[in-house]
């Protein structure tokens, strides 16, 4: 057999006994044997060269930089997947992961083959008709599917396939999926190797291609946003109208931001975190066209007890949408830190000898205790070989996760692109200790109007700083934000000058009256009413059962006590949706949303608020939490 690389590390291997007891072998046969020549899209420029050289070199390696791309094929253009069995019993969760494009072996149409990967075999114009060619995958079979374009359509490359002599001689077009994304890298590289060996008077020769899976990435805040996301609650009770209210002001807010797409809304569940349940991601490669053939993936976060990660199934996989969960979460891991409101993304930078084009994740674990998100999930997260999560403590913040004070802020014109926000408690506790030195001591701590169930805080300016706790938790959480800070500047290179220091206030709240006696917590629902993901407030992220961190040190965690303003959502590259702050009041002005607009407008941005008191803020989250978005995937993952 003679393989052919475009790397000429040829090998001819002639079977000795056919060369001494073969007859006389036809003119064809006698010379050189066949060329087998196979190609892919190794430039990503998404066309196949079968004339030229471009898509030869490195076509037997890949590289974050070169290398044939293939698209784990785990949408459902055709929307054939069920989501009910029979009498409408609801599936599992791992039979409604286990239906897609891929689990199947036909190609659904024209917008199931634009998600191929296309592989070319370069034309044998002078093979004789006896020739005949036999396709193979050779690495990463058993997640991978190949098709040959025939006259009929795609037919499925099985083990007795076989290309006539006429095919190979006008050039044969395959397509590849696979089908799953890299979960484990120990398990899977996410690499597929197609091999082509074609037989002619008695030789053989074949040409190997290598593909790898696209990787699964999380969207940045240099992707703009396309379309928003968020919780519908049916109902006319106080709880369902105030969510109404929030989903209605959110759409008119995306709509003002230039987002012409509606709201995507969940319906069924009525878990209004939506961060928290989801992360939305892609991805892609170049179609043949020249542009990115995208499949977005929504990431179930690893909750298997949280219904509402079953609508991304029910409601949002279709044509080029897919949905990933992971399995073998363990019971003792934490969960609260497996939202995905614990998972942002840093946008591209290069740094220490480091790239990270597409960006790169965050995530929260607590250092108290050493609990981290679930090992199944930050697992494929690192096996895409892209994004390596960064990890920093949360083990200041009750509900623990990074929104809560950090965000990632486009910065046109500048040479990085993006600048970070930090929640500032220092600068929050500077704006009361301001007023109360200017007299204003009486103020009322919060300007929230209140409501028939929830009433209004009555705190004053000068009984919040004489609390027992405020000043201590904040200066405790300034001391964190500052080490976690730290973390980020030493791994981006981001300094001081890039830094947006946003005004915020946190305070302690695990015990029932040392929060609520100033900041009403929102209970929609009796504590014998509570399913085992719902905890207190009505809000589905469990609080530490008893005695889970009984083998850390002691640690006060806290959460916002001013809605967190770095937890909004930025909704366009110049427009950034806030928590309507609710703050003291002097001189028909609110001092933090004052301090807030100088925060943002100094990084160039213009700040609408939405008032998420009563929907979010009392169930110790704030617009982010509430919401989540769907952003362009059109750009090269590659490139930096």
């Amino acid at each position: 057999m003679v393989r052919t690389s475009h790397a000429r590390r040829a090998t001819l291997a002639i079977s000795v006994i056919g060369a001494v007891l073969a007859p006389a072998a036809p003119v064809f046969a006698a010379g050189a044997p066949p060329l087998a020549d196979l190609r892919a899209d190794v430039n990503r420029d998404g066309r196949v060269d079968v004339a030229g050289t471009t898509d030869t070199a490195g076509e037997d390696t890949w590289t974050a930089a070169r290398g044939a791309v293939v698209l784990p094929n785990i949408d459902d253009d055709t929307k054939r997947c069920a989501t009910t069995g029979p009498g409408g019993k609801p599936l599992s969760d791992a039979r409604l992961a286990a239906c897609n494009d891929a689990s199947d072996t036909r190609v659904n149409g024209t917008a199931d083959a634009a998600d191929l990967a296309r592989v070319r075999s370069v034309p044998m114009k002078d093979l004789p008709a006896s020739a005949t060619g036999t396709p193979k995958i050779v690495a990463g079979a058993a997640r991978t599917r190949v098709f040959v374009k025939r006259a009929g359509g795609w037919d499925r490359v099985k083990g007795n396939t076989r290309l006539t002599a006429a095919e190979l001689r006008s050039g044969v077009e395959f397509g590849v999926e696979v089908t799953d994304v890299i979960r484990d890298t120990a398990v899977w590289d996410g690499r597929a190797v197609l091999r082509l060996s074609v037989t002619s008077g008695g030789r053989t020769a074949s040409d190997d291609v290598t593909l790898r899976v696209a990787p699964l990435l999380t969207h940045h805040h240099l992707q703009n946003a396309q379309q928003v996301m968020v919780t519908k609650v049916p109902g006319k009770d106080p709880y369902a109208r105030r969510q109404q209210a929030f989903v209605q002001g959110l759409a008119k807010e995306a709509k003002a931001a230039g987002i012409t797409r509606p709201l995507v809304t969940f319906d069924k569940y009525q878990d209004i975190w939506a961060q928290d349940f989801v992360e939305p991601g892609y991805v892609s490669m170049t179609g043949p066209d020249g542009r990115r053939q995208v499949i977005r993936v929504m990431l179930r976060s690893a909750q298997p007890d949280r219904e509402s990660g079953r609508e991304l199934f029910e409601k949002l996989r279709g044509n080029g949408v897919g949905v990933v969960q992971v399995s073998g979460v363990r019971d003792s891991e934490e969960w609260t830190l497996n939202s995905m409101g614990n998972l942002e993304t840093v946008p591209p930078y290069a740094h220490g000898g480091r790239s990270f084009p597409a960006g790169r994740i965050i995530m929260g674990e607590r250092k108290d205790d050493g609990s981290k998100p679930a090992h199944a999930m930050r697992t494929l997260l690192k096996s895409q070989g892209f994004q390596e999560p960064l990890f920093l403590d949360t083990s200041w913040l009750h509900v623990g996760h990074v929104d809560e004070f950090v965000q990632f802020l486009p910065a046109p014109g500048t040479a990085r692109g993006w600048r970070i926000g930090i929640a500032d408690p220092e600068a929050g506790l500077k704006l009361l200790r301001d007023a109360q030195k200017a007299g204003h001591g009486s103020t009322r701590m919060f300007s929230v109007p209140g409501s028939k169930d929830v009433p209004a805080p009555k705190e004053t300016i000068a009984q919040a700083l004489a609390s027992k706790w405020l000043v201590t938790d904040n200066t405790m959480a300034a001391q964190r934000i500052r080490a976690n800070l730290e973390i980020l500047k030493r791994e981006t290179g981001v300094t001081d000058a890039e830094v947006v220091r946003v005004p915020a206030l946190f305070t302690r709240g695990t015990e029932e009256g040392e929060r609520g006696a100033r900041v009403p917590r929102l209970k929609r629902m009796g504590a014998g009413d509570l399913p085992d993901a719902v905890d207190e407030y009505g809000q589905q992220k469990r609080l530490p059962r008893e005695g889970e961190r009984a083998a850390g040190p002691a640690t006060v965690m806290t959460s916002a006590y001013v809605p967190g303003a770095v937890n909004g959502v930025l909704l366009g590259r110049d427009r950034y949706l806030a928590p309507k702050q609710w703050g003291p009041v002097i001189g028909g002005k609110d001092v933090f949303t004052a301090a807030v607009n100088a925060a943002y407008t100094r990084a160039g941005l213009k700040v609408a608020y939405i008032d998420d008191w009563e929907t979010y803020h009392l169930g110790m989250g704030e617009v982010h939490c509430g919401t989540n978005t769907l952003r362009d995937a059109s750009g090269a993952w590659w490139k930096p």
